[in-house]
């Protein structure tokens, strides 16, 4: 079955530092003066790395490099690592650095507790070897296709994420299927023993105008004016743009480029755009713009974040990806969406609101907790796009395209076989999500697993039983039978925003979800609240704790 998928390439690093300041009224709340910046934050959280190096975990071996910084409005301060080993980056070495108002160490979130100390980072295993391993595991994920164009660059890391740190290989095998369309698997393979440890899809999607989209009916477009025309492109937004791929398709990783589809920018001579069909190839370009513009506008106004990596910079759009390609990703190396235009039989343009906001989000996951792509935690980033994709199409207020707690209905056609990609009220509609989780869960697919938490995030929302919200009908029941009361969309999006930007790490698993929910939900209502019990009881609502 397609499925929106993420890309990940190289992560993004911060330019000194991408700060996030959360607006969400902590209390005591300091006054903005008296709030510590995030370069003070940092500069508190460096002596804490001195002070106490060996509780948590680091050797003079090891570096650490700030990838993120959140200052709340009481002023606490939260400042993200990523660390590397003799020069070799960490995966699951990931850690969050938690300082009181005053600057003083409170804790610390770490992906993983385990030693990284290595006898030798010399691997067993040569590149070249290792570039084969995953060459194949690509080819057996398609069986069938005559892959073209297939390179696999391998990439020494530590692997300290499944089970004792080990020297590894981390290769990123990519290809071209029979239609041209690329096809990706990233491999993690022991550097000294040659055999496999995990494996997973990398393909994780001023002027005022309009324009008449093929799912949100006409809707407003910021633009700038260029010489007598108009481009897609939004001052106001970071100077996010949208361009037309051509129907063409790249093949990017860690830098090296065999192709590279254009971004050619879209340009209207009266600033009216589309047609409202897929005749004019402007349409699927006003969906994606506008998908842009209520996702950015959502993380600023509600959680305060300018932007996905939080630093007021816009990304792109690609639409008319590839040839009858059915599927939407985010790109890490690129920092844009990609969109296909689907078959026309299974998928429509894949430009829907709900899934714009699904992709984007992905950028926001890897520009802070970046959970892995793969077992419980792959799951959970699936989620977090699908949580955030309907909260944002909710806030959007689109009478055209309304809010719900559906994943893609847009786009899916008749030959697709049902109304949604997802369902997050009862995900195991779908025919292969979990309702509930269960000690296999870190096994499914993470588009699969992802149902636990997406049917976590409904109950904790709307609550359990048969219900009608927004025209929709919905039926939630709970894996143990309880009866759960919901805390609105508002209070789930507060609360999983927190989570994901204070407390998750890359290795966060369900039992460290629930963890983080509940310290960000005492953050934000006390550990007394209602708000903090209804997480817990959500939570156990489907197996977790």
């Amino acid at each position: 079955m397609s499925r929106i998928r993420h890309v990940r390439g190289p992560r993004l690093t911060t330019a000194g530092i991408a700060a996030t300041l959360l607006v969400a009224a902590l209390s005591p709340t300091a006054g903005a003066a008296d709030r510590p910046t995030p370069s003070a934050a940092v500069d508190n959280a460096a002596a804490v790395l001195t002070d106490r190096a060996s509780a948590l975990g680091l050797s003079p071996a090891q570096e650490t490099e700030v990838r993120d910084v959140i200052v709340d409005a009481d002023g606490t301060q939260h400042v993200r690592y990523d660390r590397t080993y003799r020069g070799l980056p960490v995966l699951g070495g990931d850690f969050v650095v938690h300082l009181t108002p005053d600057g003083e160490y409170r804790g610390a979130d770490r992906a993983t507790r385990a030693a990284v100390s290595l006898p030798t980072v010399t691997p067993k295993l040569s590149a070249p070897r290792a570039a084969d391993l995953a060459a194949n595991a690509l080819r057996a994920a398609n069986p069938g296709e005559l892959l073209k164009r297939l390179t696999a660059e391998p990439e020494l890391v530590v692997d300290a994420l499944h089970g004792a740190p080990k020297l590894a290989w981390r290769t990123n095998a990519v290809a071209l299927d029979s239609l041209g369309n690329p096809v990706a698997r990233t491999v993690l393979t022991d550097a000294g023993t040659g055999a496999r440890i995990d494996a997973w899809d990398a393909l994780e999607s001023a002027a005022e105008g309009d324009g008449k989209s093929l799912y949100g009916g006409t809707v407003p477009l910021s633009t700038t004016q260029s010489a007598s025309s108009y481009q897609l492109k939004d001052p106001t937004r970071g100077d996010t743009y949208t361009g037309d791929a051509g129907n063409q398709t790249d093949l990017c990783f860690l830098g090296v480029c065999l192709v590279r589809a254009p971004s050619t920018v879209f340009t209207d001579a009266d600033n009216h755009w589309g047609s409202g069909t897929a005749d004019d190839r402007a349409s699927a370009a006003v969906d994606a713009q506008y998908g842009t513009d209520v996702t950015w506008d959502y993380y600023e106004d509600v959680h305060g974040r300018s932007g996905i990596a939080g630093d007021g910079k816009g990304s792109y759009n690609r639409v008319h990806y590839g040839t009858r390609y059915n599927n939407a990703f985010w790109d890490d190396g690129c920092f844009c969406m990609t969109y296909g235009d689907g078959d026309g039989t299974t998928f429509g343009p894949l430009v829907s609101l709900d899934v714009a906001a699904h992709e984007m989000s992905h950028g926001v996951t890897s520009s802070t907790a970046a959970l892995t792509y793969s077992g419980e935690s792959g799951g959970l980033n699936e989620a977090t796009s699908d949580i955030f994709g309907a909260l944002v199409e909710w806030h959007a207020d689109n009478s055209t395209d309304p809010g719900d707690y559906l994943i893609g209905e847009k786009v899916v056609r008749s030959g697709f076989g049902r109304g949604a990609l997802r369902y997050m009220d009862r995900p195991s509609r779908d025919g292969s999500s979990a309702d509930c989780w269960s000690t296999s869960a870190g096994d499914l697919d993470v588009h699969y697993s992802s149902g636990i938490a997406n049917h976590f995030a409904y109950l904790l929302a709307e609550g359990s039983g048969a219900k009608n919200v927004g025209g929709v009908s919905y039926d939630s029941p709970t894996c143990d039978g309880s009866t759960v009361s919901g805390i609105g969309r508002e209070k789930l999006g507060d609360i999983w925003y927190r989570a994901l930007t204070v407390y998750m790490t890359s290795s966060t698993d369900y039992a460290g979800a629930r963890e983080a929910t509940l310290d960000a939900a005492k953050d934000l209502y006390g550990a007394d609240s209602a708000e903090y019990a209804a997480v817990g009881a959500a939570w156990s609502a489907v197996n977790v704790g």
